[in-house]
Parts: C-alpha cells; sequence; structure tokens
C-alpha cells in the first residue's frame, strides 16, 4: 500500500513532522481512496552537507522522469 517517505534536512519539530504524517495521510486517503490502515509515511532527515549526494542525484537527478513535483520554480 502506499508508503510515502519525506526526505528533509534535520530541524523540524517533531510535532510539524506529526502534522506533515497526518496531512499526507489524509490526502493519500481522499485522492487514491485507501483507508488509513493502509498508509504509512517515514520521515528521513539527511544533513545539508550530504543532500547532494544522498538525495538529490539519486532520487532526484537519476528519476527526474518519475517525478510529478520537480524542485524548483516552473512558471505557468
Amino acid at each position: 500500500m502506499p508508503h510515502v517517505v519525506v526526505k528533509l534536512w534535520p530541524g523540524k519539530s517533531e510535532q510539524q513532522k506529526a502534522r506533515l504524517a497526518d496531512a499526507i495521510t489524509k490526502d493519500v486517503m481522499t485522492v487514491l481512496q485507501y483507508g488509513e490502515e493502509s498508509v504509512s509515511v517515514a520521515f528521513e532527515e539527511v544533513a545539508p552537507q550530504d543532500w547532494t549526494e544522498e538525495v538529490y542525484k539519486p532520487d532526484i537527478q537519476a528519476k527526474w522522469d518519475k517525478l510529478y513535483k520537480k524542485p524548483g520554480y516552473e512558471p505557468f
């Protein structure tokens, strides 16, 4: 079932992460029509100095064609 992994820099509070996990769960349930018991959300904190090698290159650059929301500003 849907498992969402959010990779982010350290520093967000547990409350912020819990609120985001709740929002993601609700949206997955609404959009994909899954029950709450089918959705899981994880957070992986990655240090800023490691972001390029651990996240950008393998998860963004190498999978550009799979991204539904690409980073950066996209004008209308």
